[in-house]
């Protein structure tokens, strides 16, 4: 089950939304609507209960710091986490859940 929650602790920040389960949290309401970034959002839970949620958070973080390292900027960092490659190459392809692979995310490491 996923529950969505639209929350103001986001009202002040960039962030559309974030997956943290099983919420998915939006910073504005009318992003309910939004189709693509709940199935980002979607994609996300997927992963999260792929790695038995705990291990993702781990995996999540420890790439984005290797690639901060590396890139030296946190935007290209983040969009370059395997996890966030495959939501966003397949947000907009709203079958995209129905056909995945088991743990798709490691053809985008």
């Amino acid at each position: 089950m996923i529950i969505i929650v639209c929350q103001r602790l986001l009202k002040n920040t960039k962030i559309s939304g974030i997956t943290l389960f099983p919420f998915i949290l939006l910073r504005k309401k009318e992003y309910r609507q939004n189709k693509v970034l709940i199935n980002h959002e979607k994609i996300h839970i997927r992963q999260q209960t792929e790695l038995l949620i705990i291990p993702f958070y781990i995996w999540y973080l420890s790439e984005y710091y290797l690639k901060y390292l590396k890139y030296k900027n946190p935007h290209l960092a983040y969009r370059n986490i395997s996890f966030e490659r495959e939501a966003y190459d397949n947000d907009q392809n709203l079958d995209y859940l129905q056909k995945r692979k088991f743990w798709s995310f490691i053809n985008y490491l």
